[in-house]
């Protein structure tokens, strides 16, 4: 008996120890993390940090620093492992090829860069632990409804912040459409109330990282270093406060990406890494004639397109601002995708919109998407697609049978035909062939899409003259186009100030003026949007018009994922329903300017006979019987749900 307790004591012993030793291990390298000595003797290390557990295991460092290519690089850090050195044309680049294992620890580690000469240059590098898991990340959908902000003419939110001696364009002019005017990260940050009252659940600023750019750079998208929050808009603090607090909020951020170009003073375009970084680098460099991008978008699906025009689709610049990106460079290429996972750890976003998606190398677009939606599995990405044929619209989706057997990976594209239809449609004369019918048949163009609900539709944007512009005014119009636009199985999208008719009369699709400021993002605005002071009744009755429809969307899943059914108009009245067990919502468009008697027997196939349903505008209750009266041109949106 004796022995077999002396014996178990001598196990206990050596478990203790054991776990004595496992335990020293594990808090030795959190210790040696934590009480590293820190370096920062090179110039640029980018991506800056990165994250332990990630599907991907591979990390590739763009590291930036005079001759560096003629040091070795060493590390000495549990799990993580140099697999590749790769030198550069230039000799002030290389990229280092990192395996981080599964037993890579969160912590801090020394990179240490060592020349022939016997210097030795040392920097230090984190892996933090994520935030949450990849399947949390959960981006927007067809219940979500998004509101687009120009940033800079938003709102004011720290005067601080508004002009930087250092940067190239040092001044604010309010005066001036295409100056910076102090909008900020602070300022959608202060009106997130405002934004979420309203109706809306996702927020699209346009890019916040900084434009260091001699004119126009209140824009966002000639973008000077892809991992730095332009300084006017605010911090990356601030940038984190503002997606913490929407998401505290149940809102989520999308990102503005930009995989096409950066801006023309980019830090690395005095010293390009390779002699193929940009499209056209020769003449860049040799200041000889740069072309600009033909605009042929339809090159991506033209099977009889030639090479000429590919490549002048693909490799012109944008515009002479804009350097095109060379993502045929694999280095490129990986760079713009860890890039973009990086803002989506850091930022914890909900979704990303990629500007000009048909213009970069096509393969890599799907390549880039792949890659996000393979680490975050429930994300979604929308890309821009300008086109008004659906089947261009329908090729970028993922899942649509292409014949050439393209396949994008994007979950999500943008719906410019649905749009300039609703346009049309509303502004036109009744006949047999315009009117409300190209609505309808418009709509009919879904068989093409693999699934409409996660295309993204909106009456206007920040490149289009404002909604109000294009109906040249006219209130029920723009009140109709709205009505179906947020009930259309679709994700909607609405420009900052839609709510309350902004317009750019004075030259409809300047750019500059249909940016304009929000009234009461400023101190000293004599009209205040926020607080509804100052604002005229048709203003009013817009904003209380948008955000009742918003607010009975957000909870409602007959819109959200419910089924479509629609009738082809007759004199003058569209019907659209969208159903689900528990639920239908009935759109009615009239665009007769006199008392019109509905015939509802028509509808027989609805069920809702003999039903009660209620105006979600004013709250009046009707008895879906033999016939409606209309008594005006406009947009009526009945339910069948109760308060």
């Amino acid at each position: 008996m004796k022995q077999r307790i002396h014996i178990f004591l001598i196990c206990m012993a050596l478990f203790a120890l054991s776990c004595k030793n496992n335990t020293s291990t594990q808090s030795n390298q959190d210790s040696d993390s934590k009480n590293i000595e820190v370096y920062n003797d090179i110039d640029r290390i980018e991506p800056p940090n990165w994250w332990v557990g990630l599907k991907e295991t591979k990390l590739q460092l763009l590291v930036h620093h005079t001759d560096i290519s003629n040091a070795d690089p060493e590390i000495s850090y549990q799990g993580v492992s140099i697999l590749e050195v790769h030198k550069a044309d230039s000799p002030n680049y290389v990229f280092i090829d990192l395996n981080i294992s599964a037993e890579a620890m969160a912590g801090q580690f020394n990179v240490a860069f060592k020349f022939k000469d016997g210097k030795t240059l040392n920097q230090t590098y984190e892996l933090k632990q994520r935030e949450k898991p990849a399947e949390d990340y959960i981006g927007f959908d067809s219940s979500d409804v998004i509101y687009l902000i120009t940033p800079d003419r938003f709102a004011n939110g720290n005067p601080q912040n508004d002009a930087f001696q250092d940067l190239k364009e040092k001044t604010i002019d309010r005066e001036n459409d295409y100056g910076r005017h102090g909008g900020d990260i602070a300022g959608i940050t202060n009106h997130l109330d405002y934004i979420s009252d309203m109706g809306f659940t996702a927020i699209w600023p346009t890019p916040m990282l900084i434009n260091d750019m001699p004119t126009a750079s209140y824009h966002g998208y000639a973008m000077t270093d892809l991992y730095k929050v332009d300084p006017r808009f605010g911090t990356l603090e601030e940038y984190k406060k503002l997606s913490k607090t929407m998401s505290d909020k149940g809102m989520k951020l999308i990102m503005d990406m930009v995989a096409n170009h950066c801006g023309s003073h980019h830090w690395w375009m005095s010293d390009l890494p390779f002699k193929d970084w940009v499209n056209q680098q020769e003449a860049f460099e040799n200041q000889t004639e740069l072309k600009n991008s033909n605009h042929r978008r339809t090159v991506n699906q033209d099977v009889y397109a030639s090479k000429k025009d590919r490549d002048e689709m693909n490799q012109g610049w944008f515009v002479p601002t804009m350097p095109d990106l060379n993502q045929k460079n694999t280095f490129m290429a990986k760079y713009i995708i860890q890039n973009n996972i990086w803002w989506i750890e850091t930022l914890q976003l909900g979704g990303i919109r990629q500007d000009t998606y048909p213009y970069p190398d096509k393969d890599f677009m799907s390549n880039w998407a792949g890659a996000i939606m393979t680490e975050y599995p429930n994300f979604n990405i929308v890309g821009e697609e300008w086109s008004t044929n659906p089947l261009l619209i329908a090729y970028w989706q993922d899942g649509h049978i292409n014949k050439d057997g393209y396949d994008s990976n994007l979950k999500s594209t943008m719906d410019f035909a649905m749009q300039s239809t609703i346009v049309q449609g509303l502004k036109e004369s009744e006949s047999w062939g315009t009117g409300l019918v190209k609505l309808y048949d418009g709509l009919a163009n879904d068989f093409a899409y693999t699934s409409p609900k996660d295309i993204m539709i909106f009456p206007d944007n920040h490149d289009m003259s404002r909604i109000f512009t294009q109906m040249d005014g006219n209130l029920i119009n723009t009140k109709m186009a709205l009505a179906l636009i947020v009930t259309l199985p679709r994700i909607p999208q609405i420009y900052y100030g839609t709510e309350i008719l902004m317009h750019d009369f004075e030259n409809p699709g300047d750019h500059g003026l249909l940016r304009g400021d929000f009234p009461g993002g400023w101190e000293g605005d004599l009209v205040n949007a926020f607080s509804g002071e100052g604002l005229t009744e048709d203003q009013k009755d817009m904003q209380s018009f948008l955000k009742k429809i918003l607010n009975y969307r957000k909870n409602s899943n007959a819109i959200h994922e419910g089924k479509t059914l629609h009738f082809a108009p007759e004199n003058g009245v569209y019907v659209l329903l969208r159903m689900i067990e528990g639920e239908t919502v009935v759109l009615i468009l009239n665009k007769n300017e006199g008392p019109t008697s509905l015939d509802l027997k028509r509808f027989e196939e609805t069920g809702l006979a003999g039903k009660t349903l209620r105006n979600i505008v004013s709250g009046e209750e009707l008895v879906w019987g033999n016939t409606l009266e209309l008594k005006q041109k406009g947009s009526i949106i009945l339910t069948t749900k109760t308060k």
